[in-house]
This record gives C-alpha cells, structure tokens and sequence, in this order.
C-alpha cells in the first residue's frame, strides 16, 4: 500500500503533519498494529460481526457512533478537538468516512492486542498499513506531544519502553489514515475462547480473514476481591454478582452488556478489571 499517494487530500495532510513532528529512525520490522473491540456488541441493533461482513471495512466511532472508549466523535467534541490539534486541523470539515480509525502498535507481540482495554478480540493488521499509520504515546484522550510515523519512530519506541503506566495504559496508540479492509489489510481476527462454539464465532467465519485464538482473559472472584482499589469496590462488587461458578470472563460481561440492566460504564469498568487481572498465561491451556 502506498498511503502517502493513494489517500484522499486531509489524510495526506495528517501524515504529513505528523511527520513533522516525529523523530528518529524508523520502525523495525515486525510489529504490527492491532484494533481491540468487543464482538459481542451491537452498532444500531445490528452484532457488530455481521455489521463488520456487510460493510467489509473497519470504521471509526464518527461513522458508527458507538466507541469502547470516550464517545465524544461529535463536532467540538472531545475526540474531535483531539483530532484537530494532532492532525493539524486536517480533518476539521472532512466526512466522518475520511476520519482516522484507531488502534494500537503490538511493540510486545502480546496474543491479546496491543489495546486490551478496549476488548477481548483483536484484529491484527497487514504490516502495509503501517504506511498509513501515525503514532503517539501516551493515547490521545492524554493530549500527548511524543508521535512518530513508521519512517520516524525510535524516538517513540523508547519513550513507551521507559515509562512505567499501568497495563492497560501502556501502548502506543495508533492512527489509520486509509480505509481499512477486511478482505486486504487484516491478517486474521483474534477471538477470546470464551465465544467458542457461540454466535460470535459463527459470525466471525463469515468474515474474510482466518480466525485465530487468544490464551483468553478468566478471572476468578477470590483474584477480582483482591482489587478493589483498581476502578473501584462498587465494580469488584458487580464483577463478583456477575461471576458464574466463582469466574468472570468476557462472555459473561458482554451478555449483562445486551442484556440492559446494567450501567454501561459500570460494565466497562469489570471488564477492565478482567482485562488487567484476568489473562490467562499462554503457557497454559486457556478455557473454552
């Protein structure tokens, strides 16, 4: 892929830009760039899965309007005051479809994404979209000043290496600045085990790239009650009221999500628990 001549006028303005902020020698070959999500969620009533099949692309919350982050993808809105002042204003009048998608540089080649906190499965990109892509450490919501593009990166790697974040915050977060497509730019979606044999699974044959599996994110109560100062006691205690058989797992998390009778940010907040305390080794065998 040739980003820097294929790509509409604002998306070339953001690498550019960029660009000219980021220093250092260029990335080494090797890691690719992720897209954590949540599979078991729905965009407008629709499984994301069959909506991700029917449209063959990988779009930004601007487009869908959902987000497991901040929903702030509005004019004036956070996301958007954020994307201006990284990108230079590139984007300031452009469509929601020219819009960056994010996710995230896997400097670790961890098996759960580079981003887990924002879901148990993962797409993991061709190394060609990394023409595409520009970086900053720490995440955009932290109004960072550190970016890299793959041509000028070292500087970026080591700060990212040095620092000393929590997991969940700890990765380089990156932007795609062309479309991307299932049936070209994915090298395989990755599923937590939990959705074996589900509907998540069904749906995820149907897309047009392999289908591989993460170790899987298992936590038992007795581990949860041993956080509580994490996001906080309240969600330890609805992780607990959530667990099946003493185990809390991404599954169970997604069904109290579509089932509504539960606060979403609260369910967020479990599922970040799950995400921090909960991954299974991938030396052992991970549950099904």
């Amino acid at each position: 892929m040739n980003a820097d001549l294929s790509v509409p006028c604002p998306r070339r303005r953001a690498l550019k830009h960029v660009s000219s902020l980021s220093s250092g020698a260029p990335l080494a070959p090797g890691p690719r760039v992720t897209l954590n999500f949540h599979p078991d969620r729905t965009v407008a009533g629709t499984p994301i899965l069959e909506r991700l099949a029917g449209d063959g692309l990988y779009v930004s919350q601007f487009v869908t309007g959902t987000s497991n982050g901040g929903l702030t993808a509005h004019p004036e809105g956070d996301r958007w005051r954020w994307e201006s002042r990284i990108f230079g204003g590139a984007y300031d009048r452009a469509e929601a479809a020219e819009r960056p998608v994010y996710g995230a540089l896997d400097l670790g080649r961890t098996p759960f994404g580079a981003a887990p906190r924002f879901g148990s499965a993962h797409f993991r990109l061709v190394p060609e979209i990394l023409g595409a892509a520009t970086f900053c450490y720490p995440d955009s919501a932290a109004e960072p000043v550190h970016f890299g593009v793959v041509a000028r990166m070292s500087g970026l790697v080591e700060l990212a290496a040095a620092d000393d974040r929590d997991a969940l915050d700890d990765y380089v977060e990156a932007q795609i600045h062309a479309p991307v497509r299932l049936d070209r730019d994915v090298e395989a979606i990755v599923l937590d085990p939990a959705h074996r044999g589900t509907p998540v699974e069904a749906a995820a044959r149907l897309l047009p790239c392999p289908v591989e599996w993460h170790p899987g994110f298992r936590l038992s109560v007795a581990e949860l009650r041993r956080h509580p100062g994490y996001r906080g006691p309240e969600f330890v205690s609805l992780g607990c009221a959530l667990a099946v058989d003493g185990w809390l797992d991404a599954r169970i998390i997604g069904d109290a999500v579509r089932a509504g009778r539960y606060d979403a940010q609260g369910l967020k907040r479990v599922w970040h628990l799950l995400a921090r305390f909960g991954r299974v080794p991938s030396t052992l065998p991970a549950a099904s």
